[in-house]
């Protein structure tokens, strides 16, 4: 899902927000808002609350009923999210920082929390796993295909492709993957 508007962007700049439309969007899962609470760590009323605000903006929507129809069953709408703006507008570009900034901070708690257990991991994964930076001499153009080819190589591994037969021994593997100019051109 494209999102362009900067009330969008807002309406999903809160870290509950954003996993709840991360866990959707990556398991196709259909959830209420109690199953919701147990990943947020949040109170259904809470969670419920969330979840409205999302469907306000097409982030989720309802799903059909498990049961009595007493539930409201919650989905995505969407497999992922791109964030888009206007360069020459502000108010969208302090959406953008604002809701990217929380998605960083996402990313970063995972590494760190990865980093405090990496004693616990056994050790095939320690291994395997890495948190590495490298410095690219690029052309935009060779940026965007070395953009092009990683996401190619990544695709058949993603979790809402696999979950529903994994392979012996997979786990939830987060990859991040920064790629930007360092410096001012």
């Amino acid at each position: 899902m494209r999102i362009t508007d900067p009330q969008v962007m807002r309406a999903l700049a809160h870290p509950a927000r954003i996993a709840i439309v991360e866990h959707l969007n990556s398991t196709g899962a259909a959830v209420t808002a109690t199953e919701c609470a147990e990943l947020v760590h949040l109170s259904p009323s809470a969670t419920s609350y969330h979840l409205r605000e999302l469907a306000k903006y097409r982030l989720v929507e309802q799903a059909a009923s498990r049961g009595d129809g007493r539930e409201r069953v919650w989905r995505s709408t969407s497999t992922g999210l791109r964030i888009d703006t206007d360069r020459n507008d502000p108010e969208t570009a302090s959406a953008r920082a604002a809701l990217v900034d929380i998605f960083l901070e996402r990313d970063m708690a995972r590494a760190r929390e990865f980093i405090a257990r990496a004693a616990s991991e056994p050790e095939d994964w320690l291994e395997t796993s890495t948190l590495s930076s490298h410095q690219l001499l690029l052309t935009v153009d060779e940026l965007r295909e070395l953009s092009e080819k990683l996401n190619a190589l990544v695709d058949p591994y993603r979790a809402r492709r696999r979950q529903e037969d994994p392979p012996a021994g997979a786990r939830r593997v987060q990859l991040t993957y920064m790629a930007y100019p360092d410096e001012a051109p």
